[in-house]
């Protein structure tokens, strides 16, 4: 155990109440990076365990019993709704927290590890049929040829459609993460400044009918920082705009771009471990996602 693991429990033992052992790893948590929401979301699981349990109950003497009662209570008496989501995520808080008091030497036994995880598979996401997908570019290239020439629609839906790049993602590119001369053809970089999510970065070919609308669109406007210069709420709305003048009775989104990219790739037949860089995914991130794409693969008409 090294010394910036063990500081923030250097004054916890097992005879700590719970309150103040949760006030020592919310410190850790920051410590580690964590992102604010997973925090603020892992400090209020946790604090709900606190308030169901005797306020002098030190964390040494929780058992999987209380744990488990504590499940059952949220789920059965609390009289607060709690979705499965809900319940598997305060799983997961309820766990990381006593596995970091047992990896920090704080408790000999972790009581969360006998309680059982409940994963929870969330809804198929919506994308697009390929005949709406060829409605929408269509849709979208018509702006290239109007009375004043723009290119911008057809060149953030196109990017969107071939690259399946997050929205997070499509704000934070600039021009210099496109390159034009790449031996092996034209590329996109996505990059992040937090090394944490290094593991993220790839490199995607762009097809040569994008490229074309983007030398256009470069000429139509000013481009410098970013490649895309309007808010994330613009950018949805020129998305939406798109989807209603192609007909559309969905909602054209930064999320169906990406999974209907997904899919053209899963239904293409294209390595599944090459889908899952593409998409700046996890081994354990794909499992979800390629069980999802095996499904909408079935039900999406091709």
């Amino acid at each position: 155990m090294s010394a910036d693991a063990s500081k923030d429990t250097a004054h916890i033992t097992s005879d700590t109440p719970l309150g103040p052992a949760i006030n020592a790893w919310k410190y850790y948590l920051n410590d580690q990076g964590s992102s604010p929401h997973t925090v603020k979301a892992f400090l209020g699981d946790m604090n709900l365990l606190a308030s169901y349990l005797p306020p002098d109950r030190t964390i040494g003497s929780i058992a999987t019993t209380d744990l488990n009662n504590f499940l059952d209570w949220m789920q059965n008496e609390r009289g607060v709704p709690c979705s499965p989501k809900t319940l598997s995520r305060r799983i997961t808080s309820i766990k990381a927290f006593f596995r970091w008091l047992q990896g920090n030497g704080v408790v000999l036994v972790d009581p969360a590890e006998k309680v059982v995880q409940k994963s929870v598979i969330s809804p198929l996401p919506e994308v697009l049929t390929p005949d709406e997908k060829r409605a929408v570019l269509e849709a979208a290239d018509r702006h290239r040829y109007g009375a004043e020439p723009d290119a911008r629609e057809y060149t953030l839906l196109a990017l969107l459609l071939e690259t399946g790049i997050k929205k997070s993602e499509c704000l934070a590119l600039s021009p210099n993460h496109v390159d034009l001369e790449a031996p092996e053809g034209p590329l996109l970089f996505v990059r992040y400044a937090n090394q944490k999510y290094r593991y993220k970065e790839r490199k995607i070919p762009l097809s040569d009918s994008w490229v074309t609308a983007y030398q256009e669109y470069q000429q139509q406007y000013e481009i410098s920082d970013q490649l895309f210069p309007w808010s994330p709420r613009r950018l949805e709305y020129i998305l939406e705009d798109i989807g209603a003048e192609a007909g559309l009775d969905k909602h054209l989104s930064f999320l169906m771009c990406r999974w209907t990219c997904a899919l053209d790739d899963y239904v293409g037949g294209k390595d599944h471990d090459k889908i899952r860089q593409k998409l700046g995914i996890s081994k354990i991130q794909w499992r979800e996602v390629g069980m999802k794409l095996r499904k909408l693969s079935k039900t999406v008409p091709n």
